[in-house]
């Protein structure tokens, strides 16, 4: 078998190399170009239903052998909206000077992320909502397909969501699947995308740590796994979620033969959105390649942008005719199956 090329095409933001901040804090002054084209006329937000199938490309699609994917590490407050959009479209003005072609923002990044009902509520919004209308004639102009999370109200249910935008069209929604706050619903469905003729999905924090939601977007044919984060760690459990959400990741990310973009949050201070607990959101953004390799990464504990041109190449899995996570169900799926009916209970 002929050995597959561990070369990969990384390129480290100066913010990465420590030279300056990589994104301005709100109010702060703006890196952005001097002129920017007026945005269109309002338009009403709609999901589009041939997201998962129809590329997203400059011109006709083509096999692309490299992809500059990268994540805009921010702090998001609970509750203020303009505040969270105005860093969302200076991550966007940063991923189009740096020709990012998918760039990635934390879990709930437009709301924050309360961890009670009544907040989570007050501030969520739907697809079709003004909020979405807002970000989409805010950011239309920008040619970064773009992950931004959000508390998304659907009729009487709270999701938390992450939508993927592309020049003024939401092009899908991905809900979180673990979700562990009792107000959340589940999400259950699993969609791929695509960018210039690369497919990627969205896992959402926790989703993560578990096999199933990377493995069902790999076997549709992802080969970019984001998932954005919202970390705010108590001290006593912070070690600890650092090795293990590492594993995770690493595990995720070599098991499925794709890249794996975590894309957290960072508080400074004290969230004010968070009431039962004390913590840290310590950031620690990176992209890890097929191999489990972190290719680059983001200060801890500030603001950050980074980004990196990753080999497709590596993402190639076809050692056993078809992927390892397809072989694997083929081969073990019912043992498996029949493994868990049998399983006692978990204890609590």
């Amino acid at each position: 078998m002929k050995p597959i090329s561990r070369r990969t095409f990384v390129r480290l933001s100066a913010v990465a190399a420590g030279v300056a901040p990589a994104v301005a804090v709100a109010g702060g002054p703006s890196n952005a170009p001097a002129t920017r084209s007026s945005p269109p006329a309002e338009r009403q937000p709609t999901l589009d239903s041939t997201a998962a199938t129809t590329p997203i490309a400059d011109h006709p699609p083509q096999k692309k052998t490299t992809l500059r994917i990268g994540h805009c590490q921010l702090e998001a407050r609970c509750g203020e909206f303009e505040t969270n959009l105005a860093k969302v479209v200076q991550g966007l003005e940063r991923a189009d000077r740096e020709r990012v072609e998918i760039v990635c923002f934390p879990e709930c990044c437009l709301t924050g992320y309360p961890d009670t009902e009544a907040p989570a509520r007050k501030d969520a919004f739907a697809v079709d909502s003004p909020s979405m209308r807002q970000l989409l004639d805010r950011t239309r102009q920008f040619n970064a397909t773009y992950i931004v999370g959000f508390n998304e109200r659907r009729g009487p249910d709270l999701y938390n969501s992450a939508a993927v935008i592309h020049q003024g069209r939401v092009l899908g929604l991905y809900s979180k699947c673990s979700a562990y706050h009792q107000f959340h619903r589940q999400g259950r469905e699993f969609p791929v995308f695509e960018r210039n003729g690369v497919k990627f999905g969205v896992v959402i924090c926790s989703d993560g740590g578990y096999i199933e939601p990377a493995r069902i977007l790999a076997l549709k044919g992802a080969k970019i796994i984001f998932s954005p984060h919202y970390n705010y760690i108590s001290k006593e459990y912070l070690l600890t979620h650092f090795q293990e959400v590492r594993a995770d990741h690493v595990a995720r990310a070599v098991e499925n033969r794709v890249y794996f973009v975590r894309g957290n949050n960072v508080s400074p201070g004290r969230d004010p959105g968070i009431q039962r607990y004390e913590g840290v959101g310590y950031g620690d953004s990176y992209i890890v390649d097929p191999f489990g390799e972190i290719v680059v990464r983001s200060r801890r504990h500030h603001e950050d942008f980074i980004f990196a041109d990753i080999d497709l190449g590596l993402a190639e899995d076809n050692a056993w005719g078809l992927s390892k996570s397809g072989w694997s169900f083929r081969e073990f799926g019912a043992q498996l199956a029949a493994a868990a009916a049998a399983a006692p209970p978990a204890r609590r």
